[in-house]
């Protein structure tokens, strides 16, 4: 016997599916596991990322303006991770009303393709600083940068409104309410899951190796870049590309084949596990990309050592003040600076040298 409130839902979203047998087992081993993995650490992670993105902003650095807006649509995708953790808890069983599911829902491909708009404009921004150093310095700038971002965010919340105008609720054989599933996929959606393939994956995989290419042959042909940095360099690009292509390759490879063979119980059944796995990967996107693009940077790392020396001053501080038989008295070290003994959050010099961002605007500091 359904309930009357699940009944009552289902009929207002006029979305009941085949009852296919689907056994949703991997959303509550291992889909907990990583939503959990990713919110621990991947909101302190993206906090301090924003913080340096507004930095970079404050030292008129438009790259800052792309690194905030990935930040906040990770950030944003992070809050929601609760609400997908007690998804998967309950057997995939929606407890909330259809509206918070279409929230939920539009966060999680906003994060997707919004991360995918701005890793390509970040991309752009760095092969015209290094390629075109001079003949695009118009395109490099904060208003340029704040126009883009705000178009980006534009056509993902206008597609977003004419993809998610059919109900997202729907019951599955066991009668739970299952959010933005369907098995098997719906007519409407194939036309959807081409597009997001081809504008969302191959098109700004297309701009990302383009752009690292170029970046590269200009590195390799740089006489004045040291071979270290330019092993650095390489290293970073290439990792750039290849947590793009593990992140959403596989999900925008198998929303082609599901569009292409989903077309009954059996097959969506035998796919239900791996397309899930792939949609994990997408969530593992909002740590890759502070790390990539913001605490790679040699600049970053020796402002995080000072952040770690002060956090164990501090510490030792605290440690030390509670002993009341042993007082605090700490003795400073002739050779070094009153600046370089208390070091500060991401504490910049007087000259606001460490503004600059991730990859500065010469090969030698990418």
């Amino acid at each position: 016997m359904i309930p009357r409130e699940k009944q009552k839902m289902v009929n207002f979203t006029e979305n009941v599916t085949e009852k296919c047998n689907i056994n949703h087992n991997i959303h509550e081993t291992l889909s907990p596991v990583v939503y959990i993995f990713v919110f621990i650490l991947g909101l302190p992670a993206n906090c301090l990322s924003l913080y340096y993105g507004y930095l970079q902003i404050k030292a008129k650095n438009e790259l800052g303006i792309y690194l905030c807006n990935l930040t906040i649509a990770d950030l944003l995708y992070i809050f929601s991770l609760p609400f997908w953790l007690q998804y998967a808890l309950q057997h995939d069983n929606w407890t909330y009303d259809e509206l918070l599911c279409k929230v939920c829902g539009i966060i999680l491909y906003e994060n997707i393709y919004i991360s995918v708009g701005f890793l390509c404009c970040i991309s752009i921004d760095r092969y015209l600083a290094v390629v075109h150093p001079f003949r695009f310095q118009r395109f490099r700038t904060m208003k340029a940068a704040a126009i883009v971002s705000i178009i980006i965010w534009a056509k993902e919340i206008m597609t977003c409104c004419f993809v998610f105008t059919h109900g997202e609720i729907s019951m599955d054989a066991e009668s739970h309410l299952v959010c933005f599933e369907h098995y098997p996929i719906k007519k409407w959606e194939h036309n959807v899951n081409y597009y997001r393939f081809s504008a969302g994956f191959l098109f700004p995989l297309f701009l990302l190796a383009f752009s690292y290419c170029g970046i590269l042959r200009v590195v390799h042909k740089s006489p004045g870049t040291q071979k270290k940095k330019k092993i650095q360099i390489k290293r970073l690009v290439s990792s750039t590309v290849f947590i793009f292509l593990v992140c959403f390759g596989p999900y925008h490879i198998l929303l082609v084949v599901r569009s292409l063979l989903e077309n009954n119980c059996s097959f969506a059944e035998k796919i239900f596990n791996v397309y899930h796995i792939s949609l994990l990967l997408t969530t593992f996107n909002c740590v890759a990309d502070p790390v990539l693009y913001c605490f790679s940077s040699e600049s970053t790392y020796q402002n995080f050592v000072k952040l770690r020396d002060s956090c164990l001053t501090c510490l030792g501080h605290l440690n030390t003040e509670t002993k009341e038989s042993y007082p605090l008295n700490t003795t400073e070290t002739p050779n070094r600076t009153q600046h370089e003994q208390q070091p500060g959050l991401l504490q910049m010099p007087p000259d606001g040298a460490e503004t600059k961002d991730c990859f500065t605007t010469n090969v030698d500091s990418l």
